[in-house]
């Protein structure tokens, strides 16, 4: 997830456990667009000693092309398009999520890049922008590009991620599709992914808030899946996750409240599974300071209890980060 899931978060999770494969961060490509050292530096320096593939988005094919062959000159594992993010200030640039409105578009840009690229390619897609009736479309030009794997987050973009998920979606992409299916939104718990797995049939899955949130449910999963007792954090392994967390932001002549702004991005996630009233993620979202955001946390993790982790039902506004 972009500005979340960089190298130091990589290497945060990994210690936890960590996942079989990981994507990056996306290259944004355009006509001027250079390789992003920082999200690069995810690749070279890649810490977990999993494949990891390169994730790009955009809409201008001769750049897309010229990126992916860029890439292909590094460790990556395959390339990825993304087709399903969901932010407003993408998708209304025709990008990301916003491909999906333009069907035509996004079968020139799978052969271009299909043409281009020499190793793995993939694509991450959304069920449809504001209407999945477009889904079986979505599918026949996926298939017709001979993709190594496909990702689909089971809503559409205008569904953000706070309405119901449609696995049935995912479903219907394992069964036509000729390539491996990963199931992708809502996998937060070893619950959550066993039901996901069985409502698709899918190849694996892909998750992203859930791992923010609780860095440790790839081994869970793991755990749970070859018959061992899951681990359960308690307040202060959390608590230790949230220092981890502030401690990779650290640089020498940077305002702390700079630090602070940033790790309220992994709090707005992290924050969910807190406490049920909702109060934790409030405040922590009105601190300025070091001794503030780390008074709060005290308050609410310095403890020996488990905490699944798991979101509670708080309502929110329907704009915002905890909503996409």
């Amino acid at each position: 997830m972009q500005d979340v899931t960089d190298l130091p978060f990589l290497r945060l999770v990994h210690e936890c456990g960590g996942a079989d494969l990981y994507f990056t961060e996306y290259f944004r490509v355009h006509e001027d667009s250079v390789l992003d050292a920082s999200i690069l530096a995810s690749i070279t320096e890649n810490p977990t000693g999993k494949p990891i593939i390169a994730q790009v988005i955009g809409n201008h094919i001769p750049s897309l092309v010229r990126i992916a062959r860029e890439l292909q000159n590094y460790p990556v594992a395959g390339i990825d398009l993304n087709l399903g993010c969901p932010v407003p200030v993408v998708y209304r640039k025709n990008a990301g999520g916003g491909l999906l409105r333009n069907i035509p578009l996004i079968d020139d840009i799978l052969g271009a890049l299909r043409d281009a690229i020499e190793i793995n390619f993939s694509v991450k897609t959304r069920i449809g922008f504001d209407d999945p009736a477009i889904f079986d479309d979505l599918l026949a030009v996926y298939s017709r590009h001979y993709l190594d794997l496909l990702t689909v987050h089971a809503r559409t973009v205008a569904e953000k991620y706070r309405d119901i998920i449609h696995y049935d979606y995912v479903a219907r992409a394992v069964e036509v599709m000729p390539c491996p299916v990963i199931a992708n939104g809502n996998v937060f718990s070893v619950q959550s992914a066993q039901s996901a797995m069985k409502a698709t049939s899918a190849r694996g899955l892909m998750i992203g808030r859930g791992a923010i949130r609780n860095p440790w449910i790839f081994q869970q999963i793991r755990q749970h899946r070859s018959g061992e007792p899951s681990f359960i954090p308690r307040g202060k392994d959390v608590l230790e996750y949230v220092y981890g967390l502030y401690q990779m932001r650290s640089r020498k002549g940077v305002p702390e409240s700079s630090y602070v702004n940033h790790m309220k991005k992994y709090m707005n996630f992290l924050g969910l599974g807190v406490d049920p009233s909702g109060r934790f993620l409030s405040e922590i979202r009105r601190v300025n300071t070091h001794t503030a955001f780390f008074n709060l946390c005290h308050e609410f993790l310095d403890h020996s209890e488990p905490m699944k982790l798991e979101p509670f039902d708080i309502p929110f506004k329907s704009s915002g980060s905890e909503c996409g």
